[in-house]
């Protein structure tokens, strides 16, 4: 079936008159086109706008509209139907058979809400997918517009003043949204602490941008108007000097209060158009919280299903009206300037059906012979690392020595492991596993001697690949020793090394390690920016096991990093993800620490039984693989659940067991963790000598670890004098 083409609704004013004509977009290059013109009451024209306005502010007020309220607004949006549009006009567009509609109108015209027109039927901006093109008397500079190549890249920007909560989970569930598109658009996600030199320096690099959070105008110094940020605002005037040496993205979607507010060449819409951005959505008055984050998740769910802009516009404003009801208004706060037919995720094309059964064989026989090709050339790259491994004694080794350790028969792991080397020197995987045996029992020097070993060998070999893991492996010991610096600098060498090789397994394995060290350090919007680069590589490989083994942790990390944000919400949602992820890869050894957050979360909403069972099924595992490290954090755990629960004896029994456990390992923040614990318990008990003793056992520990620990145990000192 032939495509119908947009319709194009064209007004212009002179005077106190309207010329109009309604033609499809095809015909733009007509040498003739009828028009039609009627007298207009500007005057008039003014109240009706007013009284919407009126109307609409109510809404805001009250959620909704008074049954009598929402007659008033049909019963205006119709006599400006009549007194704005001719006949013919009016004719064309109840007959039309197109439901796109671009509205091209003088710049005197901008601040009437045709959307809101009614037919006797329904509102323009229901019947149609409508869009706004403005025709202007500035002068326009030929502005920079964006070309598309290959994958689209997004920007979201959340919360930028860190008091919306709402604008925060909108960011995140936008995200979430493109994460099943991740072949086709490539996200990046900012929050919190967003500065107007990151938004000037970033913002060109995309081609869509998603804002979230306030947005102010000066009607007394409309180029002052902008999007609110951490430290300034980002204004018209910084808009329009961008949009002279750079090419903006082609949708911005500014989705906050008043955002699509002011005149035409004053406006933050027309900033951006003016600037070289093809589509502007913004809005036209206040919008509430819930409100924002259901229209824009229905857009993007529409837009990312391969629908119009325009399109999506309009089945979001139909789902904010079953949702909300007609009479909230809330469908009516958003406008389109740019092509409502435009799409930027057309579906693809089926391929014909019809094929020459000679070329369907031919194209099997390449195949079949580059999948061969493929298989030998992989076989001798396999060999060729492994050289001179092509032992089957030693294979024989390594995997019983694996199947030990996912046991926690961990000095039978060193025993086999120790064989295998003495067999073979060269056997790389042995390293390694011996050094998170040793890891896992605690012996941080033998970890980084195995370690360090598997990094000399493997650059030996020039097997770059298995020198980034062995970075990445000495680069974690350090981590969990609190030696941030050494950690950094192996992360640092690692993340090159596998950027220079391609690695992509290594990369992401750096970046999750790297953003576990952001949250440490309590800088999250890093560590979410890192997490989100790690799980996108990781989620296009998932087929892969390492992979989807790495993406199973880096969803366990998010989840740790909501925690530390406060929102268990989305928490849960990242460590259920992880959970699956582990089960389906029969790692139930692994599920210890998913145990004990999801613990925590209950601890915070004060389910404290089920905090209990989560936190005991976490030790059981620890237990079993004789972890020492993860047995003195999970006591930590068992006796912080404990002072919640007014039970200080069962806390201080956990405490002093986590101390003795990090003491047997030398494990220093865990030593610190306990002490800082047992500070507290003596503080609540009024034992303000015992408390300040453990306070500065804790104390001397982080004041050689740089974190915001240090400052935290320094207050609880000062509040004891």
């Amino acid at each position: 079936m032939q495509e119908v083409n947009a319709l194009v609704l064209e007004i212009l004013r002179q005077d106190q008159m309207l010329k109009m004509s309604v033609f499809e977009q095809t015909e733009l290059a007509s040498t003739l086109r009828h028009y039609s013109q009627c007298p207009v009451s500007f005057t008039e024209v003014d109240r009706l706008c007013q009284e919407i306005i009126s109307i609409l502010n109510k809404a805001g007020k009250r959620s909704a509209l008074a049954e009598d309220s929402i007659k008033g607004l049909t019963k205006t949006g119709q006599i400006l139907w009549d007194h704005l549009l001719t006949r013919p006009v009016k004719d064309k567009l109840k007959s039309a058979q197109t439901s796109d509609l671009i509205l091209s109108i003088d710049e005197e015209l901008i601040n009437i809400p045709w959307e809101l027109l009614h037919d006797g039927n329904n509102f323009l901006c229901l019947t149609f997918n409508l869009g706004r093109v403005v025709r202007t008397k500035e002068p326009v500079s030929q502005p920079r517009y964006r070309s598309f190549s290959g994958v689209l890249k997004m920007l979201i920007l959340a919360n930028p003043t860190n008091d919306l909560k709402s604008a925060y989970l909108e960011g995140i569930n936008i995200k979430n949204q493109f994460d099943r598109k991740s072949n086709n658009v490539r996200i990046d996600f900012k929050s919190t602490y967003i500065d107007k030199l990151y938004v000037k320096k970033n913002l060109c690099d995309y081609d869509i941008v998603h804002f979230a959070g306030h947005a102010e105008f000066e009607p007394d110094n409309p180029n002052n108007s902008g999007w609110v940020l951490s430290d300034a605002r980002f204004t018209v005037q910084d808009i329009l000097a961008m949009g002279s040496t750079v090419s903006l993205p082609t949708l911005v979607f500014s989705n906050a209060c008043h955002s699509a507010t002011g005149a035409v060449n004053h406006s933050l819409a027309a900033a951006f158009l003016f600037s070289g951005v093809r589509h502007y959505i913004g809005a036209i008055r206040k919008i509430e919280d819930p409100v924002s984050l259901s229209f824009s998740k229905e857009f993007y769910t529409q837009l990312i299903s391969g629908r119009s802009v325009g399109e999506s516009i309009r089945q979001a404003r139909l789902k904010l009206i079953n949702e909300y009801g007609v009479t909230s208004m809330h469908w009516s706060s958003y406008l389109l300037y740019g092509d409502p037919h435009f799409a930027l995720f057309r579906a693809k094309a089926k391929l014909a059906s019809r094929r020459f059964k000679g070329d369907i064989f031919l194209y099997k026989k390449r195949l079949v012979r580059f999948s061969l090709a493929l298989v030998i050339i992989s076989i001798c790259i396999y060999l060729y690392m492994w050289l001179p491994t092509i032992n089957p004694d030693t294979y024989r080794l390594f995997l019983r020595s694996k199947k030990s350790f996912l046991e926690g028969k961990n000095r039978e792991v060193i025993s086999l492991s120790n064989r295998i080397i003495k067999k073979d020197p060269l056997f790389l995987a042995a390293y390694p596993l011996l050094a998170d045996t040793y890891q896992r029992l605690g012996d941080k020097e033998n970890a980084l001697k195995y370690y360090f070993d598997y990094a000399l060998l493997s650059e030996k070999r020039h097997d770059k690949n298995n020198l980034a893991s062995a970075y990445i492996g000495i680069g974690w010991i350090y981590h969990l020793q609190g030696d941030y610096a050494k950690a950094s600098d192996f992360y640092n060498k690692a993340l090159a090394l596998s950027r220079e090789n391609k690695d992509k397994l290594n990369e992401a394995d750096v970046l999750g390690k790297t953003a576990i060290w952001h949250i440490d350090k309590g800088e999250y919007d890093r560590a979410l920016e890192l997490l989100t680069k790690s799980s996108e590589i990781n989620r296009e490989r998932q087929h892969i096991y390492k992979h989807k083994y790495n993406l199973a942790c880096d969803y366990f990390n998010l989840g740790l990093l909501f925690i530390n944000k406060d929102d268990f919400t989305t928490a849960k949602k990242f460590y259920d993800k992880s959970f699956r992820l582990f089960n389906s890869l029969k790692l139930t050894h692994e599920l210890s620490d998913y145990y004990f957050n999801v613990g925590e979360i209950y601890c915070y909403q004060k389910e404290y039984q089920k905090a209990l069972d989560s936190y005991s099924r976490g030790l059981k595992i620890d237990q079993k693989q004789g972890n020492i490290p993860s047995i003195a954090a999970d006591y930590n755990m068992l006796g912080e659940l404990y002072v919640e629960m007014d039970n200080s004896q069962e806390a201080e029994k956990y405490f002093n067991q986590a101390k003795s456990a990090a003491e047997q390992i030398n494990a220093p923040l865990e030593l610190a963790s306990s002490h800082y614990n047992l500070g507290l318990l003596y503080k609540q008990k009024g034992h303000k000598n015992k408390a300040r003793e453990y306070f500065r056992q804790a104390q001397e520990i982080y004041s050689r670890i740089d974190t915001p620990d240090y400052q935290r145990v320094k207050q609880e000192l000062l509040s004891l004098d």
